[in-house]
């Protein structure tokens, strides 16, 4: 009798479960109808104003590089879960310092995800995996689509706070202002690198466009920093928006997965097959690996191929050319399987607080193992040797893309690793415009440490002589 009591008390304070729900419904019914998201099959919002490369700082820590979008078009068709970003940007702070493309004059992106493919189109489209829950979270994020997903996804509904996940992918809260407007949204989505990522939005300045209310001013941001400031200048709703999956996107499957392998010299072997490389150095009782790019699926396909290409010799050490999220995204993986990162000193705390970090939305290798990672830092020099091979690692000093950049140099084979500094043209393209400044530093490096070296194992592109970073820089071999 008393705990009958006690359930119809709560029931009377906090209202059935009924109640509860017909009031949560009722709340996204008012935001849709205040919003005008019922009636909107698709959206195109047109501005200006600044991005930020996530993932992309000069110091680990510090705020992600600004770029000024010179134009920005955005096109949403929400029957079919589609997005495309189609902007133009340059570098806002100068000199540029950290990532992000471009380094130097103006680079046009055009950015996009229809269900769940993502792909990048320069030419011609290339899939993106890696960019899918992301630019998911964009189209799920915009005031109409949080409404959307918010009915679809089970909702949980407080007053004004609105809250829902997608399993495995992200989980987003939203707050309503007083006339049912999305206000404020705070998600988490994985991040590779850091495990859970924070990530806010703010709108504001609603204005009315043949009755659909769209916010035409946008506040993001991620991991604690700006990532998006655009002000909208033009929007036109229920125009024709369609986003097609490419053949060549829907035919590519685990393209991370792929590893190719060449052997410049003996015992060291060049892993490309996508996007980034990495570099395979056998030592006598252990192996060397530089670089464990991207995510969980890049790493284990390259520790894999490592394992092959060396049996019966554990991998010691990986050693990260930097921290950037694209080059340092398969350390995870890599630390939990108890592999010692190297890294240069300013970025040591960063990775051994990344590497530690939680992954709760969705759980990835390290996550699964719990295993605490070892980071070892390196200032200005480190040598390994085994008595025949010797390997030395060096930094890359005064280098605006990244102040903690590492290079690896075997000087018995004359073989230099870098990434990012240079990244070799395709063969017979023509000369570049302008001349690199991040490649006459790396050049001014090489001749600073005096390193004779031959060949160049860049950790984008392909192996090529050193003359050809000569070229490149306008000096003579």
């Amino acid at each position: 009798m008393r705990k009958t009591l006690v359930v119809m008390a709560v029931i009377i304070l906090l209202g059935s479960p009924a109640a509860l729900a017909q009031d949560g419904r009722a709340t996204l019914d008012g935001a849709a109808k205040a919003l005008g998201a019922d009636g909107l099959g698709s959206l195109q919002l047109s501005g200006t104003g600044s991005s930020f490369a996530a993932g992309q700082s000069a110091v680990p820590g510090a705020p992600w590089p600004r770029f000024t979008l010179t134009s920005f078009t955005r096109q949403i068709n929400y029957d079919t879960a589609s997005l495309r970003d189609d902007l133009t940007r340059t570098r806002a702070e100068m000199p540029p310092r950290g990532g992000g493309i471009p380094v130097m004059g103006e680079a046009r992106q055009i950015l996009v995800v229809s269900g769940d493919q993502a792909w990048n189109v320069a030419g011609e489209a290339t899939s993106a995996p890696i960019a899918l829950v992301e630019r998911q979270l964009q189209l799920w994020t915009t005031p109409h689509g949080f409404v959307r997903a918010a009915r679809a996804n089970g909702a949980t509904v407080s007053g004004r706070s609105v809250s829902f996940a997608l399993a495995g992918k992200f989980m987003v809260k939203g707050t309503l202002d007083s006339q049912g407007l999305v206000d404020t949204i705070d998600a988490v989505y994985s991040n590779p690198v850091v495990g859970d990522m924070p990530f806010q939005v703010s709108y504001a300045d609603y204005r009315d466009f043949n009755g659909v209310k769209v916010p035409t001013r946008i506040r993001q941001s991620a991991g604690g920093f700006p990532i998006l400031d655009l002000t909208v200048t033009d929007v036109k709703t229920n125009v024709p928006v369609e986003i097609r999956v490419p053949d060549a996107v829907r035919q590519t499957t685990m393209p991370y997965a792929r590893v190719t392998t060449e052997q410049p010299g003996p015992g060291v072997w060049y892993l490309t097959g996508g996007t980034h490389h990495s570099v395979v150095i056998e030592m006598k009782d252990h192996v060397i690996l530089v670089e464990s790019p991207l995510n969980d699926e890049r790493a284990m396909a390259v520790l894999a191929e490592t394992r092959r290409l060396v049996p019966g010799k554990p991998i010691r050490y990986v050693v990260a050319s930097h921290h950037h999220f694209d080059h340092a995204g398969g350390l995870r993986a890599a630390a939990a399987e108890g592999i010692t990162v190297i890294t240069q000193e300013s970025s040591r705390a960063f990775l051994e607080q990344a590497l530690g970090a939680l992954a709760t939305v969705t759980p990835d290798r390290q996550a699964r193992a719990g295993r605490k990672p070892t980071v070892e830092g390196v200032r200005d020099r480190r040598t390994i040797t085994d008595g025949a091979r010797t390997v030395e690692i060096y930094h890359i000093a005064d280098n605006t893309h990244c102040d903690g950049l590492l290079m690896v140099y075997l000087p018995k084979e004359r073989l230099l690793v870098e990434a990012d500094v240079f990244t070799p043209a395709p063969p017979n393209a023509p000369p570049p415009s302008a001349v690199n400044p991040l490649s006459v530093n790396f050049a001014e490096n090489i001749s600073r440490l005096g390193l004779s070296v031959d060949q160049l194992l860049p950790l984008h592109g392909r192996i090529v002589p050193m003359a050809d970073l000569n070229k490149a820089i306008g000096r003579a071999n």
